[in-house]
C-alpha cells in the first residue's frame, strides 16, 4: 500500500513456500471452496486484515499481516483462524529500523517465508506519503510460541530509501531464483518496483551485487504501482502487483495484476506481451459484488494446489479490510487466473 498511516502487510520452492510458503509441509485437511468463485469459506479472526501472507509451520499455518508488532493469526485447516499465541511477532519496535524513520509509529507488509534454515520475516517502516523508509530483517528457527527455540532475532536494515531518492523501500518479498539465490523484490508509486540481490548467509543486501533493478512501473501521476510478489512455477517467474487506490475502505481501487519473465530480474510482460515497465499486467483480481478493492496479495501453494491470499473491503462491514484466499489455477498457456471473477464492477 502507498505510505498508509495504518500497517501494511505479502517461490514456489523449497518443497512449499518461499515469500510464504513452509518447506516442511505436514499432512493436514486441506481447505474447500465456496463453489464457482473459488474463494475458500474462511471465519474467525479474519477482519482487520492488511497484506497479509502465509506460511505453514508444523501442523499449523500462520498468517502474519500489518499491525502494531506484526499481528499473527493461526489455523489447521486454512479455514478457521484464530489470533496466535503471542499475539504479535514482535513486542515493541525495531530500535535501528525506526530510527530512520521519525514519526512512524507501526510496522508494515510482512513477508516471512522459509530458507537456509531459519523463517525470515521482511517488513517495512514508513509514514503516509513520505519516501524515507526503511525495510528490515529479523529471523527466527521456529514459529511456534511454545516453542523453547522461539525468538525473533533482528538483523537491522536491508535497504533503506530518503526524500531525495524516486523509488519507495517498502513492500518487501523474498524470492529465490533457479539457482536458489536469494532476491528482494520491493516497491511503492515513485519510478515503481525494484529488486536487490541477498547474501545467502545474512539475508542483507548483497556487497557482490549492488544493483538496483527495475522491474515494473507506471507512467501516469501517482503511479499507483505496489506490492509485488514473485515466485516460480515451470520455466517462470509470475511478478504479482498491486495497481490504483488501496485503503479507502469501499472506495478503493486496488486490483490485481500479474506478469512474467524467464529471467528474475525481468523484463516481465504480461498476455499481451506489455512491458511491466510500461503499465503492463493482466488483471486477475478486482472489486466484484460486495467486495471492494482486492490487493496486497501473496501466493501459498502446497500439495501441488496454489492460493492467493489477499484483502480486501467488504461493503456489508462498512469496508472494514478482510483476509480473503482464493484458488489460483493456471491456463493451457501458463497464465494464472481465480476462478469465477466476472466483469470488473
Amino acid at each position: 500500500m502507498k505510505r498508509r498511516s495504518f500497517l501494511k502487510s505479502g517461490l514456489i520452492g523449497l518443497g512449499a513456500l518461499i515469500g510464504g510458503r513452509a518447506a516442511e509441509l505436514l499432512p493436514t485437511a486441506m481447505a474447500q471452496d465456496t463453489g464457482e468463485s473459488g474463494v475458500l469459506d474462511i471465519s474467525g479472526a479474519i477482519m482487520n486484515v492488511h497484506d497479509p501472507v502465509m506460511i505453514k509451520h508444523a501442523d499449523y499455518y500462520y498468517l502474519y499481516h500489518t499491525g502494531a508488532g506484526i499481528p499473527m493469526k493461526r489455523s489447521p485447516d486454512m479455514r478457521t483462524w484464530r489470533v496466535a499465541r503471542g499475539g504479535t511477532a514482535f513486542f515493541g519496535n525495531p530500535e535501528e529500523v525506526f530510527a530512520w524513520v521519525p514519526g512512524a509509529a507501526d510496522i508494515w507488509a510482512p513477508d516471512i517465508s522459509y530458507w537456509n534454515g531459519r523463517y525470515h520475516l521482511y517488513y517495512s517502516v514508513s509514514t503516509f506519503g513520505s519516501s524515507r523508509s526503511a525495510i528490515g530483517l529479523a529471523t527466527n528457527l521456529s514459529l511456534d510460541f511454545a516453542d523453547p527455540n522461539y525468538e525473533w532475532v533482528h538483523h537491522g536494515i536491508v535497504v533503506k530509501s530518503d526524500h531525495d531518492t524516486n523509488w519507495n523501500a517498502i513492500d518487501a518479498n523474498l524470492a529465490l531464483d533457479a539457482d536458489g539465490m536469494p532476491w528482494l523484490v520491493f516497491g511503492s508509486h515513485w519510478s515503481g518496483i525494484k529488486m536487490i540481490r541477498l547474501d545467502y548467509e545474512t539475508g542483507l543486501q548483497s556487497t557482490e551485487d549492488d544493483t538496483l533493478y527495475d522491474i515494473a512501473a507506471r507512467a501516469e501521476s501517482p503511479r499507483a504501482i505496489e506490492a509485488p510478489f514473485i515466485i516460480r512455477k515451470g520455466d517462470y517467474y509470475y511478478l504479482f502487483v498491486s495497481f490504483d487506490q488501496c485503503c479507502n475502505g469501499i472506495h478503493s481501487t486496488y486490483n490485481v495484476r500479474v506478469g512474467r519473465s524467464e529471467s528474475i530480474t525481468g523484463p516481465y510482460v504480461d498476455r499481451d506481451d506489455v512491458s511491466m515497465m510500461e503499465d503492463g499486467g493482466t488483471q486477475i483480481l478486482w472489486s466484484q459484488g460486495r467486495w471492494r478493492g482486492p490487493g496486497h496479495n501473496a501466493i501459498f501453494s502446497e500439495d501441488g494446489s496454489d492460493y492467493i491470499v489477499y484483502h480486501a473491503y467488504d461493503q456489508v462491514q462498512g469496508g472494514t479490510p478482510t483476509l480473503r484466499i482464493a484458488t489460483l489455477l493456471w491456463d493451457d498457456e501458463g497464465w494464472p487466473y481465480v476462478p469465477g471473477m466476472g466483469p470488473e464492477a
